[in-house]
């Protein structure tokens, strides 16, 4: 009786362990299905992203495009500015040169009342022939006076005109590189969002894809387990069918001696018992393996927003870029006229419009230096002087894009190329 409970806890200890590595295995298979759920989602996923991923992508052509264009367009401008101030510079020498000659001419008509003297000349023809020539001759001159006149006329409103279109040029040059300086920054940061996209897809499938591999291999130690499981499992089920057969011969033969013929000799049987043996095999522990949760985390990047800065101007007021130092300048000279262009032409510009230009410091004056920034040029206001020590108002100096005094007094004479224009 011993022998039959000792079989049956020895089978159902086996079969527990083999349940139980069977229940392990199983778990495994219902996470890893979970797993491909989320691969499977991540996929679907994968596929909206890369449509963001996408739109970034434009979105950082779209300015590298429209920063060529702008580049493109500036190089252009600056050719015809460039051009615009040699013809505004000829004129300008045209206009100063017959500004001189007819003030000589006024001075000298003055000074020897040409209308008499005209009249002199006339009547002190030697004959009608020669009055005639005479009156011809003062009609020449004349005429080329009122040419030279009619032609200095034209030329200012030549210049004006060139020196509008000019201006136009440079401000559009200034917005453009406001747009550039604008661009520069919010593709830099798209192109760090772009990669941010990129890397974070490719992180979440291969988060997702190396935890289902590691919950394969797992399955795949849980299910030898079993198979181990279920091989001892089967050796003891063998062992227990052998004892329980030896058992029964056993029985059989003490029933046979009880029913047989009774003797004159009792012989006292002695029932040699030989234990079966008893092979126990111990169940495999089931592999025990606990798999942290997973949270995948779907990140969605929002396109950078272009925030564009337009450079403004006045078209009355102050025609000049705001923020420049020519712009700085007018803000305090009323006398400086608009669509003077860079100040690097300057000079130029006021000749042609009567201002006198030198190289002695004045306040008032505008101080201007033709070979400062970056070839362009830079201008400002003259506020005090002492001998060659000055200040000065400005804008657009040291990246300071308002009026104000940044320099201090400072010696005029060791700051470069310059010269004066007076008011």
């Amino acid at each position: 009786m011993k022998k039959r409970i000792l079989s049956a806890v020895l089978v159902s200890g086996v079969t527990l362990g083999t349940v139980a590595s069977q229940v392990s295995a199983d778990d495994y298979d219902s996470k890893i299905s979970a797993k491909d759920a989320l691969i499977s989602n991540l996929t679907a996923e994968q596929a909206a992203a890369q449509s963001q991923v996408n739109s970034i992508q434009s979105k950082v052509s779209s300015l590298e495009a429209e920063q060529a264009e702008l580049e493109a367009e500036n190089v252009k401008l600056e050719a015809e500015s460039k051009k615009l101030s040699e013809e505004i510079q000829s004129l300008s020498s045209k206009i100063v040169a017959r500004n001189d000659s007819l003030k000589k001419q006024a001075r000298s008509a003055q000074k020897s009342n040409t209308a008499t003297s005209y009249i002199n000349t006339i009547l002190n023809s030697k004959s009608v022939s020669d009055a005639i020539n005479r009156v011809v001759a003062i009609r020449e001159v004349v005429s080329a006076n009122e040419k030279m006149l009619a032609q200095q006329e034209a030329d200012k409103v030549s210049i004006e005109e060139k020196q509008a279109e000019n201006q136009e040029a440079i401000n559009t040059v200034a917005t453009n590189k406001a747009i550039l300086e604008d661009n520069k920054v919010a593709l830099t940061t798209q192109q760090a969002q772009l990669q941010v996209a990129q890397l974070e897809l490719a992180a979440q499938l291969s988060t997702a894809e190396d935890e289902k591999a590691s919950l394969v291999s797992q399955k795949a130690a849980a299910e030898e387990a079993a198979r181990q499981a279920a091989a001892a499992e089967e050796a003891a089920r063998q062992a227990a069918a052998a004892q329980a057969a030896a058992q029964a011969q056993s029985v059989a033969a003490a029933q046979a001696a009880a029913t047989a013929p009774a003797q004159s000799v009792t012989t006292q049987a002695t029932e040699a018992a030989t234990p079966a043996a008893t092979t126990t095999t111990p169940a495999a522990p089931a592999a025990q393996v606990t798999t942290p949760a997973v949270q995948a985390t779907t990140t969605t990047t929002a396109p950078a927003t272009t925030t564009t800065t337009t450079v403004s101007y006045s078209t009355s007021g102050n025609t000049y870029p705001v923020g420049q130092c020519t712009w700085g300048v007018k803000s305090m000279a009323a006398w400086v006229g608009n669509n003077w262009g860079n100040a690097n032409q300057w000079g130029a510009s006021a000749t042609a419009a009567g201002h006198s230009t030198g190289s002695t410091p004045v306040v008032g004056s505008v101080i201007v230096w033709p070979y400062d920034g970056g070839g362009y040029g830079h201008v400002a206001y003259v506020t005090s002087v002492s001998g060659s020590t000055i200040t000065v108002m400005e804008s657009n100096y040291a990246g300071n894009m308002s009026i104000g005094n940044y320099r201090g007094s400072f010696d005029v004479n060791s700051s470069g190329s310059h010269y004066f224009i007076y008011q």
